[in-house]
C-alpha cells in the first residue's frame, strides 16, 4: 500500500518520522461508525506524535500496540467525543489528529489508496495575488460609483446583489490569482461523487447507493497555496485533501482546486444551503447528469437558467453513460444541448465561448480523458476568476437594467421650460399687469396733453356716474385660490413632462422634488409680483410731452384770447372786429382737439412699449421663482439619473 504526503509538510513528516523512528505509516479502514464524523466522512489518525506504527499485510491491516492512553483517544475520536488531555478537554473534530499540522489521510479497501489533508505549510511562498484586467477593473469602478449614486433613491434590497458581487469581487482578488476553483455539482445518484474520485485519482469523497450520499463539501488541491481560497468557502481542514496523481496527471491540473457538493436537489435544507452558498463564490461549476434526470425541471429553472450568463465558466457532463446502449448516448447530448440551447446558455462549439458539453462515464473511465485535458486548459489559462466575476457583473446589471434603463427620451426640454414659465406668468397675471401699464402710460398722456376742457368734463362725467353701473370686481380670495390653483397645475404638468421615460424610482423622485418646490410657491410669487409689478408713481414722460403740453397751452390760450376779444367788442371796450377773435376761437379749439389727437397717436408705441416691459420683468420674476424652487431641483434629479446611466453604461460595457 502506498502512503502519500503533503507537498507543504514533506520535510516536517519526514522530521517527525525519524525523531520516533518511523517511516511512513498506514492507516486502517473500517466503518462509517468506527471512524466517526458528523459528515459522514471518514477520519484518518495523523502519524506525528504517535508511538503506534502500522503494517500492511496481505488483505488485511495491523497496527502495533499504542498504549492505553493513545487507545481512549482514539476511541474518543471514534465515538466523536471530547478527549481529555492535560491542558483540557479537547473536541473530538480538532484533538490531536488535526491539530497538529501534518498529514490526514483516508484509505479505502476498494482501491488502497490514500488521500493526504492541504495545509500549506509555513515556509510555502504566498500565492500571488488575482489581478483583474482594465475593462474589468473600470467595469468594477462603475458599479461602485453607480451603488454609492443610487443609494439615496434606490432601498437597500435592490442594490444588495450589487453590493455582493463588490464585496466578493473584492475578496477574490486578495486570494492567489494562480489557482481555479471549480465545484461539482450534481442531483442525487448523478455521480458526481465518483467523477470527483475518478478525478482525483483516489477515493475521497464517499459513494454509495445511500441518499444523500455526499453530506458537506470537500475539497482537493492539487498544488500549495490554496488555502486561503478553501477557507472562503468553509470548508474545514479535516474535510481537505490533496490528490494521488502521478507526477504527468499532477502538472495537468496544477492549480485546480476541486470541490465536491452536496447534492443540489437533496431532502436536507442544510445540503442545499451549501450548494447555494458555494456556487456563489466558486470559479467555474461542472454540471454532473444523469441520462435520467439531466432534464430535470429543479436543475433547469433554477440553476441552470439563472446561470446563462455564467456559460464561460460552466461545465456540463452527462455521466453514466455506460449505462446507454448503441448511439443512445449521442441522442441523450444532443437533447441536453437542446435544453441548454433553450435555457439561453452558450454552448462552446466551433471556438466560441461558452458551455464546455461532453460525455463520460466515471465508472468505467470513458471520456475522462478529454474532460481532464478540458479542466487542464482551463486552469491553465487562468482566466476562470475574472470571468466569472464579469459574468456576476452582468447578471447584476442585467437584474438592475429596469431601474437604470430606458427605451425612451428623458429630461425636460426648452419646450416644457417655456411652458413651465408661460404658466407661472399666467398665474401671477403677466399679462393683465402688462395692459394695465400700458393703459396707464396712455392715461398718462390723455392727462398731460389733452385739451382742459375735456378733461374737466371727464372729472365730471366720473363724479356723476353712479357705481351700480359698474361691473363688480372679484374678490381677493378668489383671485389667489385661482393662482394657487393655476401654480399647482404647471407644477404637475411639469412633473410629468420631467418624470416621462423614466424609471419608476427615478420618475418618483422627479415628482417629490417637484411637490417640494411648489410649497411656498404661490406666496413667493405674490411677494414678487408686489415687487417686480408697476413702478411707484406716475409713469415716465418722453421728451416730446413737454412741446406738447406747450402746444395744447397756447390753443388754450388762443380760445381765451379770442373770447376776451369779443366779450370786449360786446362790451364796447374794444372796436367792433368780429374775424380776428372769431379766427382765434376757431384755431384754438380745432387745435387743442388737433394736438391731443397728435399725441394719443404718438403715445401708442411708448405705451405698448412700456407695457410689454411690465410684462417682461413679471415674467421674468415668475420665471426666476419656478426655477429656484422647482425647475433646479428637477434638474438635479434628471442629472443625477443621468450620471448613474452612464455609470450603468460602463458597467454593461457600452
Amino acid at each position: 500500500m502506498t502512503a502519500v504526503t503533503d507537498q507543504d509538510h514533506t520535510e516536517q513528516a519526514g522530521d517527525a518520522g525519524s525523531e520516533n523512528g518511523e517511516g511512513s505509516v498506514e492507516e486502517p479502514v473500517g466503518s462509517d461508525a468506527d471512524m466517526g464524523g458528523k459528515d459522514g466522512h471518514t477520519r484518518v489518525e495523523s502519524a506525528q506524535g504517535s508511538s503506534a506504527r502500522a503494517e500492511a499485510g496481505p488483505g488485511r491491516l495491523r497496527e502495533e500496540e499504542a498504549g492505553p492512553g493513545r487507545a481512549r483517544e482514539e476511541a474518543a475520536h471514534a465515538r466523536g467525543e471530547a478527549v481529555e488531555t492535560p491542558d483540557g478537554p479537547v473536541d473530538a473534530d480538532s484533538a490531536g489528529d488535526w491539530d497538529d499540522g501534518l498529514i490526514a489521510r483516508r484509505v479505502t479497501a476498494e482501491t488502497e489508496q490514500a488521500a493526504a489533508v492541504e495545509v500549506r505549510g509555513p515556509n510555502a511562498p504566498p500565492a500571488a495575488p488575482l489581478a483583474y484586467d482594465a475593462p474589468l477593473h473600470s467595469r468594477l469602478d462603475a458599479l461602485r460609483e453607480l451603488v454609492g449614486l443610487s443609494r439615496a433613491r434606490l432601498d437597500s434590497r435592490t442594490l444588495a446583489e450589487a453590493g455582493q458581487v463588490l464585496d466578493e469581487a473584492a475578496a477574490r482578488r486578495r486570494l492567489s490569482g494562480q489557482h481555479t476553483v471549480v465545484a461539482i455539482a450534481g442531483a442525487t445518484g448523478s455521480g458526481k461523487s465518483q467523477l470527483f474520485n475518478t478525478l482525483a485519482g483516489v477515493a475521497i469523497s464517499e459513494t454509495g447507493v445511500r441518499r444523500p450520499t455526499t453530506a458537506a463539501p470537500i475539497a482537493c488541491s492539487w498544488s500549495d497555496g490554496s488555502a486561503s481560497l478553501i477557507e472562503r468557502l468553509g470548508i474545514p481542514p479535516r474535510l481537505r485533501r490533496r490528490p494521488l496523481q502521478s507526477a504527468e496527471s499532477e502538472a495537468q491540473l496544477r492549480g485546480l482546486v476541486l470541490i465536491d457538493l452536496p447534492d443540489h436537489d437533496s431532502a436536507a435544507v442544510q445540503h442545499r444551503e451549501h450548494v447555494d452558498r458555494i456556487l456563489a463564490l466558486v470559479d467555474a461549476v461542472i454540471w454532473v447528469v444523469d441520462p435520467e434526470k439531466y432534464a430535470d425541471a429543479m436543475l433547469h429553472e433554477r440553476y441552470l437558467r439563472p446561470m446563462a450568463g455564467h456559460a464561460e465558466v460552466m461545465f456540463v457532463v452527462l455521466n453514466q453513460i455506460d449505462r446507454l446502449p448503441g448511439e443512445a448516448a449521442e441522442m441523450v447530448l444532443d437533447d441536453l444541448r437542446r435544453l441548454l440551447d433553450e435555457d439561453g446558455i452558450a454552448l462552446g462549439e466551433y471556438g466560441e465561448p461558452g458551455a464546455t458539453v461532453l460525455a463520460l462515464s466515471a465508472l468505467t473511465g470513458d471520456g475522462i480523458g478529454e474532460l481532464r485535458e478540458a479542466l487542464g486548459q482551463f486552469v491553465a489559462e487562468r482566466g476562470a476568476p475574472a470571468r466569472r466575476i464579469a459574468a456576476d457583473v452582468d447578471a447584476a446589471a442585467w437584474r438592475l437594467r429596469p431601474v437604470y434603463a430606458t427605451g425612451r427620451r428623458t429630461g425636460l426640454s426648452e419646450e416644457a421650460r417655456d411652458d413651465f414659465a408661460a404658466r407661472l406668468a399666467d398665474a401671477v397675471g403677466a399679462t393683465a399687469a402688462g395692459e394695465a401699464a400700458e393703459r396707464a402710460w396712455l392715461r398718462n398722456a390723455n392727462r398731460a396733453c389733452g385739451t382742459p376742457w375735456l378733461r374737466l368734463w371727464r372729472w365730471y362725467q366720473d363724479r356723476r356716474e353712479p357705481a351700480t353701473g359698474r361691473l363688480p370686481l372679484r374678490a381677493q380670495p378668489d383671485e389667489e385660490a385661482t393662482a394657487r390653483q393655476r401654480v399647482e397645475q404647471a407644477v404637475r404638468t411639469l412633473a410629468d413632462r420631467a418624470s416621462a421615460g423614466l424609471p419608476a424610482p427615478w420618475a418618483q423622485a422627479v415628482r417629490e422634488a417637484a411637490v417640494r418646490g411648489s410649497q411656498g410657491l404661490p406666496e413667493a410669487l405674490d411677494q414678487l409680483t408686489a415687487r417686480a409689478g408697476l413702478p411707484p408713481g406716475r409713469p415716465p414722460r418722453p421728451g416730446w410731452w413737454p412741446v406738447a403740453v406747450l402746444a395744447q397751452a397756447s390753443m388754450t390760450l388762443l380760445q381765451v384770447a379770442g373770447g376776451l376779444w369779443l366779450v370786449g367788442q360786446i362790451v364796447g371796450v374794444m372796436a367792433p372786429n368780429l374775424g380776428v377773435p372769431v379766427l382765434l376761437m376757431v384755431a384754438g379749439i380745432i387745435g387743442g382737439p388737433l394736438v391731443e389727437w397728435s399725441c394719443r397717436m404718438a403715445a401708442r408705441g411708448p405705451a405698448r412699449r412700456y407695457g410689454v416691459e411690465a410684462e417682461r420683468r413679471l415674467r421674468e420674476a415668475a420665471s426666476g421663482c419656478g426655477r429656484a424652487r422647482v425647475l433646479d431641483p428637477v434638474a438635479a434629479e434628471l442629472l443625477r439619473y443621468r450620471e448613474v446611466r452612464e455609470q450603468y453604461s460602463r458597467v454593461v460595457g457600452v
